[in-house]
């Protein structure tokens, strides 16, 4: 298991096996009307009709949209679903499977109330203008049980203009590739609990980003929506597609109930203790500067176990773990605004064509990216929970932290936890900021004194951090990075600087 290495090889006796695998993903359409000029010009030029007639034509499209619902279920023999108010439709959907032994094809239609976009007449000068606006409108729900994506629906507008919304479940889909490759494996609800394979298990999870995707979903679309195809208005139109909101996870699968309860509450006490603004942004790829504007917030749950877990924001995306079953450790990157990760990918820049570094955009295409950017996050979260340890294997170690050694006939001081200052120091290399790149000695000196500082002071702390930090290397605690001036904290300097660290701060009942 190359992936978290220093997570996985610390709990290594505790750990069955580790999958990453996208979860929820959701796919809009938007149909080509990429304004009102577009849409005003599209009914007086294409339709050819007054634009006060378009608002009652769309009207008998919208009785065809819902008709051809109707008629669908009719034929498959499945029920057809009108509901207003509050309607726990997935709930609704699971007790129709439970109860019909279903296994491939259509589950439902549902027909609902919902507020979504749509368009109006207003005064305009000269003539009528139409706009886009918001309005309550029928909108059609098909769930399905697909031969490939098991459990998935298609929610069609029936108003113009006709937004598609398509979800799917990434460990459906693997739960079918694996049968299909006679992979043995458990499913419990949206995750793993056994799997005879994990290895393949992954190299299939991994190919659902690389799925033809734009025709998939074309194919999907022209399957309810009559208005593309035959004689229907639009056809000759497709939908342009987008990821609304993708959802990966890693599930990290214990040997018992027993193994991961000892474990769960202390990364859940580190992660909404320890881990700061910086660090959240650090796992996602980032960095806290000036530049940045919005929030970063922690959110803690833990009333009931299992099901404790603790969530951290930016801005639209966030990184949360949770543990399911009380088996199962899930650490989930959610995506909802990509561009505020950056990806390589060609670019015109001054009339040419260059691979630069460039937000990354919501079209399908860049599916793979999203699997890219939010396995690293994953991936970083982990790493920077490996801190987290019994601490009697770090109590075996202190005797070499605390007493004096000897290195080239020089004698260099021991540490003493016990002093604020040098548990500030080692939580200061510990920080999650310095995942990525490792860190520098003004790094340290800024998180141990701050900047307002005159330039003698500056040189005097420096100087000071310097012989910290060789105290540290002689120990095996921190390690050279080559040909830099930066630093990183070792395996045995994880272990034995975080559980010090839980120690100081937080007291011994969350650090055992």
């Amino acid at each position: 298991m190359n992936f978290a290495k220093r997570f996985v090889q610390k709990f290594a006796v505790s750990i069955v096996s580790l999958l990453s695998c996208f979860d929820r993903v959701i796919f809009k359409g938007y149909l080509p009307f990429r304004g009102e000029d577009y849409l005003n010009d599209y009914v007086d030029r294409v339709l050819g009709m007054r634009r006060k007639d378009f608002l009652p034509w769309l009207k008998q499209h919208s009785e065809r949209l819902v008709e051809y619902g109707q008629k669908m279920a009719r034929q498959q023999g499945r029920p057809y679903e009108y509901r207003q108010g509050r309607f726990k439709k997935e709930k609704f959907i699971h007790e129709l499977i439970r109860k019909d032994g279903l296994d491939v094809g259509l589950v439902a239609v549902l027909c609902v109330q919902e507020t979504c976009s749509a368009v109006k007449l207003r005064y305009g000068e000269g003539k009528p203008r139409l706009i886009f606006t918001r309005r309550p409108q029928r909108v059609l729900y098909y769930y399905w049980l697909d031969a490939n994506f098991g459990l998935m629906y298609l929610r069609l507008q029936t108003y113009f203009p006709y937004t598609m919304q398509v979800y799917v479940n990434g460990h459906d889909w693997l739960a079918r590739q694996m049968k299909h490759w006679g992979l043995g494996f458990v499913q419990h609800d949206n995750a793993f609990v056994d799997l005879d394979n994990p290895q393949r298990a992954q190299q299939l999870a991994d190919r659902f980003a690389k799925l033809p995707w734009v025709k998939q979903l074309h194919g999907w679309a022209r399957k309810i929506n009559p208005l593309l195809t035959g004689r229907g208005w639009l056809r000759g139109l497709s939908y342009y597609w987008v990821t609304a909101q993708a959802e990966y996870s890693t599930d990290i699968l214990f040997a018992s109930s027993a193994k991961l309860r000892e474990l769960y509450p202390r990364l859940l006490n580190h992660a909404a203790v320890n881990f700061s603004a910086r660090d959240i942004l650090t796992f996602l790829g980032r960095k806290l500067n000036g530049n940045f504007q919005g929030e970063v917030l922690n959110s803690l749950k833990k009333g009931r176990l299992p099901g404790a877990r603790v969530k951290h924001w930016v801005k639209e995306n966030w990184l949360k773990m949770y543990d399911k079953f009380g088996l199962i450790l899930r650490v989930e990157t959610v995506i909802n605004q990509p561009r505020e990760f950056r990806v390589r990918r060609r670019c015109e820049r001054h009339g040419q064509s260059q691979l630069l570094w460039c937000p990354m955009n919501k079209g399908v295409a860049n599916l793979p990216s999203y699997q890219r950017v939010a396995r690293a996050a994953n991936e970083r979260y982990l790493e920077a929970l490996s801190v987290v340890n019994d601490p009697a294997p770090a109590y075996q170690q202190m005797s070499h932290l605390t007493k004096s050694k000897k290195r080239k006939q020089r004698t260099y001081a021991g540490f003493n936890p016990a002093r604020p200052d040098h548990a500030e120091l080692f939580r200061a290399v510990l920080s999650g900021d310095h995942l990525l790149r490792g860190f520098h000695n003004a790094q340290i000196r800024q998180a141990l004194w701050g900047q307002n500082l005159s330039a003698d002071q500056r040189r005097r702390q420096a100087r000071k951090v310097t012989r910290l930090l060789k105290r540290l290397h002689i120990r095996g605690l921190l390690a050279k990075i080559p040909h830099t001036r930066r630093w990183r904290v070792t395996g045995l300097g994880q272990q034995v600087l975080g559980a010090l660290v839980q120690l100081h701060y937080h007291g011994l009942a969350t650090a055992i």
